[in-house]
C-alpha cells in the first residue's frame, strides 16, 4: 500500500507549521511553469510541424510530437515526490524487438500507456497548469495581499489610505490592522486549500502517468511471454553445458580408468588380483555405459547435430516396442522446440514400452502453419491418465512454457493418440 503523505499531514493537528504547506505550493507552482513550457512547446512543434509538412520534413517532428508525454510523465513522477515520499511507480517498458530507432519508435507508439501520458501532456498544457496557478494565486496570493495592507497604506498611501484588491479603500488604520487579520486567516485557510488542491491534482498525475497493471495487460502478457522464453533458452543452455561436461570431463576419466584396469588385468598374474581387476575393470565398463545413457538423456548428441527427424529415429530404433516414424522437417527449428518434441516422444515411447502392452507404435508430424504438429499412436490397451503419474504432466507443462498443447485420447481397449502442438518457426533449412 503506498504512502499517502500530505493527506496523512493533512489531518495532523501542526500541518500549518509544518514544511508540507510549503511542498503543495512548490507542488502547484512548478506545475504551473511546466505546465506553460509544455504549451509552449507543443504550439511550436505544430505550427513548424504543419508548416514543414508541404515537404515532408514536418512529418517526423509531428510523430516526434506524439512521443512528447513521455518525457513529461518522467518529469511528473518526479514532482509527485514533493507531496509523496512513496515514488509514483513508472509504467513497464517494452523492450523493442531489435536495436536502433525504428524499432524503438514503432514499439513506443504501439503502447497504450504512450498515448495515455500524450493525453496526459495535452491535459497538462491546456487546463491543468492553469488550474494549478488559479490556486496558488487564490489561496496565496490574495491573503498575502490583504496582509500587507498596512504596508501598502505606509508606503504607497501616505498613511492615509489603501487600495484592496483594487476594489475598496480603507481610510483608517484600524480598517487596515482589520484586513491584515483578515488575510493572516485567509492565509491560514489557503494552506489547507493548497494542500488539498495539490494532493487532488497528485491523485489525478498518478491516474494519468502512474504504472497500470491491469490497465495494460498487452505489455504485461508480452513481458510475461518474453521472460518465459529467456527461462527457456537459459535452462537449455544449461542442459547443453551439463551435457558438455559430462562429455569431456568425466566420461574421458572413466574411458580412461577403463583402460588403465583393463591393461593392468593384462599384466597381473593369474590369481585373486587379476580377478578383482577383472571385477573392477567389468564395473567401470558398466558406470561408463550408464553415464554414456546419462549423456544422450540429458541432450543427445544427434539432437545438436542432425536435428529431430535424427534424434527421433534413434529413439524409435532404441525402443522395446517396434516404432514406424514419419515425421517430415525441411530444416532446423529452434533448439527448445526440438529438445521439448524430443523428449515428449522419449517419454511417450517409454511409457508404450512400460505401461501399453501395444505390438507397434508410430510416430507422425511435420511442421504446417507455422506449428510442429506430433502425433505418437500406439495400438496397446488404452486407458492411460494423465493423472496417474506417467509423467505426462510434467510434459504438458514443458510444452505449455513454449506456448504449445498436449492432448492425449486414450479410451479403454486402445488405441492411444497422444498429439503436440508447438507454435515455432524455421532457424534454418536443410541443403
Amino acid at each position: 500500500m503506498r504512502s499517502r503523505d500530505l493527506w496523512q499531514a493533512l489531518s495532523a493537528r501542526r500541518y500549518l507549521l509544518s514544511a508540507w504547506p510549503w511542498r503543495a505550493t512548490a507542488y502547484l507552482v512548478t506545475g504551473a511553469v511546466a505546465g506553460a513550457a509544455t504549451l509552449v512547446g507543443l504550439a511550436v512543434a505544430l505550427v513548424v510541424g504543419g508548416v514543414l509538412t508541404v515537404v515532408l520534413v514536418g512529418l517526423p517532428l509531428l510523430v516526434l510530437t506524439a512521443l512528447a508525454g513521455i518525457p513529461l510523465a518522467r518529469l511528473e513522477r518526479r514532482r509527485l515526490r514533493l507531496i509523496d515520499r512513496a515514488p509514483a511507480p513508472a509504467r513497464p517498458v517494452r523492450q523493442p524487438p531489435a536495436t536502433g530507432p525504428w524499432p524503438w519508435l514503432i514499439t513506443r507508439l504501439r503502447e497504450r500507456a504512450t498515448w495515455r501520458e500524450l493525453g496526459h501532456a495535452l491535459l497538462f498544457a491546456l487546463v491543468l497548469w492553469p488550474l494549478d496557478a488559479l490556486a496558488v494565486a487564490l489561496a496565496l496570493g490574495v491573503p498575502l495581499h490583504l496582509t500587507g495592507t498596512p504596508l501598502v497604506m505606509a508606503t504607497a498611501g501616505g498613511g492615509e489610505e489603501a487600495k484592496v484588491l483594487k476594489q475598496w479603500t480603507v481610510t483608517t488604520w484600524p480598517a487596515a490592522s482589520g484586513v491584515a487579520v483578515l488575510g493572516l486567516l485567509l492565509l491560514a485557510l489557503g494552506g489547507y486549500a493548497l494542500g488539498l488542491a495539490a494532493g487532488a491534482r497528485a491523485e489525478l498525475a498518478r491516474v494519468l502517468v502512474g504504472a497500470q497493471g491491469e490497465g495494460d495487460p498487452e505489455a504485461r502478457v508480452v513481458e510475461l511471454t518474453r521472460s518465459r522464453a529467456r527461462l527457456v533458452d537459459a535452462f537449455e543452455a544449461e542442459r547443453r553445458r551439463i551435457e558438455r561436461d559430462l562429455h569431456d570431463g568425466a566420461q574421458q576419466r572413466l574411458v580412461a580408468l577403463t583402460m588403465a584396469l583393463g591393461l593392468a588385468r593384462l599384466d597381473a598374474p593369474p590369481g585373486p588380483l587379476a580377478d578383482q581387476l577383472a571385477k573392477a575393470h567389468g564395473e567401470a565398463g558398466r558406470a561408463l555405459e550408464e553415464l554414456r545413457e546419462l549423456i544422450h538423456g540429458i541432450h543427445p548428441k544427434v539432437l545438436a547435430d542432425y536435428g529431430l527427424p535424427a534424434a527421433v529415429a534413434d529413439a524409435a530404433d532404441r525402443s522395446a516396442v517396434p516404432v514406424d516414424v514419419a515425421l517430415e522437417l525441411p530444416g532446423r527449428l529452434p533448439r527448445a522446440v526440438e529438445a521439448a518434441a524430443y523428449f515428449v516422444v522419449c517419454e511417450a515411447l517409454a511409457n508404450v514400452g512400460r505401461h501399453s502392452g501395444a505390438d507397434r507404435a508410430e510416430v507422425t508430424g511435420g511442421h504446417r502453419d507455422g506449428r510442429l504438429l506430433l502425433r505418437i499412436r500406439d495400438d496397446g490397451r488404452g486407458g492411460a491418465d494423465v493423472a496417474a503419474g506417467s509423467g505426462l504432466t510434467g510434459l504438458a507443462d514443458r510444452v505449455s512454457v513454449l506456448d504449445g498443447r498436449l492432448s492425449l485420447s486414450s479410451p479403454p481397449g486402445g488405441p492411444t493418440l497422444l498429439s503436440v502442438e508447438i507454435p515455432c518457426e524455421w532457424t534454418e533449412r536443410f541443403a
